[in-house]
Formats: C-alpha cells, structure tokens, sequence
C-alpha cells in the first residue's frame, strides 16, 4: 500500500510467456504494489500457465484485442490506484514511484515513452515511431485541448480508482488503438498529466509494431478516431 491506498497493476498478456514471470515479480517487488492481475488474452503459448503459478490473479479475456484486456483488468483491479503497464520487459516497475509523487494532484497519469534520455540500448523506439507517437500525441493533444502529450501508445499508466469508475462505461474501443480512446476520455472527464518512463528492449516480438509498416496502420486508425472523437 501507498498512503493507506491499495495498488493494483494491471498487466495485458498475448503469448509473453518469455517474461511474464519476471514481469510479475518485479511489479511484486514493489512494496507498496498489492495486486498483480495478468489478463490472458487467448495466448497460444504458455503465458496463462507460467502466470497461474505466480502470485498474479490470472484472469481470461475471450474478447480478442488490446482494448478488451484493458478495459477487463481495471474492472477487476480492487486497487484504490490502478496502474497499467505491458508485461514485456519494456518497463520498469520502479517508474511507479514517478507516477505516486504526483498522485495527490492528478487523477490520471500518462506514462511518455518518447524522452530520449529514458530510451535503453535495444528498446524499439526507431525514428519512424517515436516521431510517429509525438505526431499523433500532439494532434490528440491540440484536438482534445489537453496537457503537453508526447506519446500516444505507451500503455504505463496511473487512474484513480474513483476517476475509472466515473469513465468506465465510457470506453468502447476493444482493439489495438484503445490507448487514445482512453486519453481522450480521460480528458474529457479528469485532470490528467503526462510523465517520462524508462523504455527498454522488450522481450519476444511485438505483435502490433514489430514492423513499420504495421505501426503506421495503427497510427492511421489513431488519427482516425482522434479526428471522429473530436466530432462526437
């Protein structure tokens, strides 16, 4: 616990069987976090099996997709604070204590891959796609009247607990460009920041940008729903 409140991290999980367990570990190894959940999201590897053998409350989403295994792990995180994080290796736990020093003041914390000191050796953060999130952070940002954003895909994030129950049934992307759907919901609703995390090599291969090409669709569909969220 932080100041008598209750830490859940939410970690949604495709096939990371090569890190999960290391994952959950060091998210435990933080002594104020109280909850681990790991979402499968229909892994064909071993990811659901490593995992129940974990202190992480393991839960199934059949729903195929990003969104739908956010939207499930903060449902059922019982944590006064709900951290969000992937379980891939690319994250530091210990950047949570970066979020916590604001936690008072906000009730929504961004987490920004993009700060070039912050970017480890190996991470997969090319030209191509950390310009490509700063893009589309700044037209989330100018579009929905938000703070400084620089990054549109990072998945470590922070909410109050009584700030995601004010949102909740708001959200409705289940797929992979759930992230600026929750951004702009967040802003319409909360008062949100965004701050600098570690980003390292992940482990395994991304299912989402593990090509440029892959990552420039994604960006379109972003761009997309920022511009029709904008238009009601």
């Amino acid at each position: 616990m932080y100041n008598d409140k209750k830490i859940s991290v939410v970690l949604p999980a495709y096939n990371e069987e090569e890190n999960i367990k290391k994952a959950i570990e060091d998210f435990f190894g933080i002594r104020a976090v109280d909850e681990v959940i790991v979402v499968d999201n229909n892994s064909t590897d071993n990811t659901y099996s490593i995992a129940s053998q974990s202190r992480a409350k393991v839960i199934k989403e059949y729903k195929q997709g990003y969104g739908w295994a956010m939207r499930r792990g903060m449902y059922e995180a019982t944590g006064d604070y709900i951290f969000t994080a992937e379980p891939d290796g690319t994250f530091r736990a210990l950047d949570i204590f970066k979020f916590l020093v604001y936690a008072d003041e906000f009730d929504v914390i961004f987490g920004t891959r993009t700060a070039k000191n912050l970017i480890w050796e190996g991470a997969k953060m090319t030209p191509f796609l950390r310009y490509g999130n700063v893009f589309v952070a700044k037209l989330l940002e100018y579009v929905h009247n938000g703070p400084c954003l620089t990054d549109v895909g990072c998945s470590f994030k922070f909410i109050k607990r009584e700030a995601y129950n004010k949102i909740r049934t708001k959200l409705k992307v289940g797929g992979n460009h759930f992230s600026p759907e929750f951004m702009i919901v967040c802003l319409q609703n909360l008062k949100c920041i965004e701050i600098p995390v570690n980003y390292l090599e992940r482990v395994g291969t991304s299912t989402i940008t593990d090509t440029n090409w892959k990552g420039f669709k994604l960006g379109l569909r972003m761009i997309w729903l920022i511009i029709k969220r904008y238009f009601g």
